[in-house]
């Protein structure tokens, strides 16, 4: 049974850092791609970043980059994304997702949500003064 776990939001001020992580279990981590996505209230979920577990090729929604790193532990089956500079836009409940044999990154766009095989649990994370 595959199963993704996210964890690490919670409440920082503008400007703070987060590391969120993300668990993968059931998987044979190099076959996937991990996936951040997130989702505010009364929004579309969107694409923030991804990681290609085979080859550690990452890419990154414009509105992230250069805030926003995402790394993987192959050894452990984790994905992290460290989220600096954070803003008040950056609220939002975010899940991890894994993408089975991703084709296509090379060309530098990030795959929709509905390219993903399976989701966790999302992770609120909230920017705020």
């Amino acid at each position: 049974e595959v199963q993704l776990q996210a964890s690490g939001g919670g409440l920082v001020q503008p400007g703070g850092s987060l590391r969120l992580s993300c668990a993968a279990s059931g998987v044979t981590f190099d076959d996937y791609a991990i996936g951040w996505f997130r989702q505010a209230p009364g929004m579309e979920r969107e694409a923030v970043s991804c990681i290609s577990s085979s080859d550690a090729r990452t890419l990154y929604a414009d509105p992230v980059k250069g805030r926003f790193t995402i790394s993987s532990d192959n050894a452990k089956n984790l994905v992290y994304l460290q989220m600096n500079s954070l803003k008040p836009e950056d609220t939002a409940v975010y899940y991890c997702a894994a993408l089975y044999k991703p084709v296509g990154l090379e060309y530098g766009a990030l795959p929709s949500r509905y390219e993903y095989d399976y989701w966790g649990q999302g992770t609120q994370v909230t920017v705020s003064s």
